[in-house]
Parts: structure tokens; C-alpha cells; sequence
């Protein structure tokens, strides 16, 4: 299986420790936080990763190298300028194009069953799956909506359709994508997001579903949550082997 990890931004609300560091690299529990993101997908059962470069790139590619010590092969995409997650993952197609992947926030900590959520993928025939949450500020960020049987029916508010008495929960920053979705980029030039991509795709009928996650999770975005979680590891009410862990053995 193939995944994506984005790590390209400049992690500016986490300033000055991204003066020199690029956010994947910040420390956490004594490494990098990067080392996390692909130990969890190694335990997911990915065999190789891309991950996006840009900010203190070098950085990344020199700590991570071939991803031998994870059990892993990486392949890096260099972004001269920033593409956004869009068309970041739209560079990194020729390592992603064929199969099923998942892509992945480079600064989120999450107790996540990879495996479940490519389970309800295959089983709702979805081509692409949000991992959703609820939160008590999704209104401050903008809902996905999803009705009873977990379709995407709104998005931020920027579909055209009735309103319906649906879950609004937000975005956790992973997805699972089929290859279709590249169909849906070609037109497309400089920087992206991946959302508008979701929008032309809902527009088109095409099946987008929303996985709800009740697990721990938390991006290290800013720094007041960067040092909450150091916080949370330190006093033990959060381990960082339940955060890594990522899959159910006993699931196929």
C-alpha cells in the first residue's frame, strides 16, 4: 500500500522553532515528529511513502533517507513553490497513480485504525474517504457534513444544496483516495487544495464518504498545542505507543 505525507508548509504558527527546523521535524518525545507518522503507517501496512518538500526540506530528506529504517521506501517531491495539498499531491501522482492511497497531515498525532477506515472505504465503493471528528469549534473552522450513512453532502458550506439535518464534524487531516481523483486535477495550474478538488468531485455525483473517528487527536500546528502535547506525554495521559500503533492486528 502507498501513502503521501505532507510536509511541505513552513509551519509559520509554530515560529521560531520552525526558524531552523521544518514542523515535521520538531521534536516530540525525543524525535522528530516525522519518525511517528511513518512508524504509524508501517504498522498500517504501507510499503512505500512520498513525502512533499519545501521549507528546510533538506532537513526531512537527510533524517528520513530511503525510509530503511522503518521498514519503508520513500520517494520525495520537491516543490519549488508551494502547491498546496492539491496540487502537492497532484506532483506526487507518479508515485501514487494505480492504486489506492492514503495521504496524511505530516503534523497530526492520532489514535486511528487504518485498517477500519480502508475497510468502511471499500465497502461504501467510495472514491475518496475523509476521516472526520467531531469538535466543539467546527464551527470556527468549517463543518464536512455527512448524513446517516456517512456521505459527504456539504462541504465548508460551499455546495449548493438543501441543508439536511446531517453530522457536522471537521477534518482530521487524513484521507483515503482512489487514482480517479487525479481525472479531476488536470485543468488545474499552481497552487491547490485538495477540498476544491472534493467540491468539483461532489458536484460530478462522485461518492465521497466521511469515517468518524472518536479517538484521541490533535494536530501540533501552533505552538500552544505543540506544548500541550508535550504536556499530556510527560504527565502520561497520552502514550505515543497507542499513538503509533495505528492498526488492529486481528483486522485483515
Amino acid at each position: 500500500m502507498r501513502a503521501m505525507v505532507l510536509a511541505a508548509g513552513r509551519g509559520e504558527r509554530l515560529r521560531p522553532l520552525t526558524e531552523t527546523l521544518p514542523k515535521p521535524m520538531i521534536p516530540v518525545a525525543g524525535k522528530p515528529l516525522i519518525s511517528y507518522t511513518l512508524t504509524y503507517l508501517k504498522n498500517c501496512g504501507v510499503d512505500e511513502v512520498v513525502v512533499n518538500l519545501h521549507h528546510l526540506g533538506d532537513a526531512i530528506r537527510d533524517y528520513v533517507g530511503d525510509g530503511g529504517q522503518w521498514g519503508l521506501r520513500i520517494f520525495y517531491s520537491w516543490e519549488r513553490k508551494l502547491l498546496g495539498t492539491g496540487g502537492g499531491i497532484q506532483k506526487a501522482a507518479p508515485h501514487l497513480f494505480g492504486e489506492t492511497f492514503v495521504v496524511m497531515n505530516a503534523d497530526i498525532l492520532m489514535e486511528l485504525d487504518l485498517h477500519d477506515v480502508l475497510r468502511f472505504h471499500r465497502e461504501n465503493h467510495a472514491a475518496v474517504t475523509m476521516v472526520l471528528r467531531r469538535d466543539p469549534e467546527v464551527e470556527r473552522f468549517g463543518a464536512i457534513e455527512t448524513d446517516g450513512y456517512g456521505l459527504v453532502r456539504q462541504v465548508l458550506g460551499k455546495l449548493a444544496v438543501p441543508s439536511g439535518p446531517w453530522n457536522r464534524l471537521m477534518f482530521t487531516g487524513v484521507h483515503v483516495l482512489e487514482p480517479e481523483v487525479f481525472s479531476y486535477m488536470q485543468n488545474r495550474q499552481n497552487a491547490f487544495s485538495i477540498i476544491d478538488v472534493y467540491l468539483d468531485m461532489l458536484r460530478a455525483g462522485e461518492r465521497i464518504m466521511g469515517y468518524e473517528t472518536k479517538g484521541f487527536w490533535t494536530d501540533l500546528g501552533t505552538r500552544a498545542r505543540y506544548e500541550d502535547m508535550q504536556r499530556m506525554l510527560d504527565r502520561r495521559s497520552i502514550s505515543i505507543d497507542s499513538l503509533v500503533r495505528g492498526c488492529n492486528p486481528d483486522v485483515d
